[in-house]
């Protein structure tokens, strides 16, 4: 039998609220995050995601998922966006859409793929592409709590004009020692770059991770084929399958 209390909690996350844009950040030439206000906002865990639809004047609809990249302790709710080719929610979010308008979306959804700082570590986060979106929700809920505990970040991205959230990325490891950020570009990296340069494999996540020995809770997010590899990559690593979790992105969003 449902609870009461879980019932409302279920119906609160379930139903449809009217977000409204109070700004817009470009990440990267293709990214771009909206910043929302939304009232009743039931509060989320970093990690999980919304669904976001769209209503035209004509009543068609069309419905896509989202990750949350803002921290539960953000003031508002912050949504990075990529824009995919010929994808009709993405190119309205990333193009058309202002400060001021209006759509629709509901959640928070998702409970496996989270992380708080009451979880623990060490903590190792590796993603692909916007894949980081989820992992930047831990960082910044880990900024925001102060916390100490040990953390790595792999990043792969195609170009160095892609990263996104890269200066602050940057801000955040440059002052906070227990974070280590670790890029790897696989096309046309800059002279200067001095990270990686090629996809990741497992003589990079031996030494850009955690070993299996420290026991870390291991966050991999991103391209299927990405996801997969790594996730393959760790187990035959000695790492425990219970502590290695993935999403997996794909056209429509967030597939757990």
């Amino acid at each position: 039998m449902t609870t009461p209390v879980l019932a409302g909690a279920v119906a609160a996350r379930v139903r449809w609220r009217t977000a409204t844009v109070a700004g817009v950040v470009d990440e990267t030439p293709g990214v771009r995050t909206l910043l929302l206000d939304v009232p009743g906002w039931p509060g989320h865990r970093a990690g999980q995601h919304v669904d976001v639809r769209l209503t035209a004047e004509d009543g068609y609809r069309a419905e896509r998922s989202y990750s949350i990249a803002s921290a539960p302790e953000d003031p508002q709710l912050a949504l990075t966006v990529e824009r995919l080719e010929e994808g009709e929610v993405s190119s309205y979010l990333c193009g058309e859409l202002r400060a001021g308008d209006v759509f629709e979306l509901r959640g928070p959804i998702g409970g496996y793929f989270v992380w708080g700082v009451q979880d623990g570590g060490p903590l190792f986060l590796v993603a692909g592409g916007s894949g980081i979106v989820p992992l930047m929700s831990m960082l910044r809920h880990r900024s925001a709590m102060h916390s100490t505990i040990p953390t790595r970040l792999l990043y792969s991205s195609r170009r160095w004009d892609e990263v996104i959230y890269r200066d602050e990325l940057l801000r955040l490891a440059d002052k906070d020692p227990g974070l280590v950020v670790t890029h790897t570009i696989t096309r046309d990296a800059p002279a200067e770059f001095r990270g990686y340069r090629r996809r990741i494999d497992r003589a990079m996540l031996e030494e850009a991770g955690w070993p299996s020995g420290d026991a870390p809770l291991t966050y991999i997010c991103g391209p299927t084929p990405l996801v997969e590899a790594v996730a393959n990559e760790m187990v035959a690593l000695g790492h425990d399958p219970a502590r290695v979790k993935t999403e997996r992105f794909g056209p429509t969003g967030p597939v757990e």
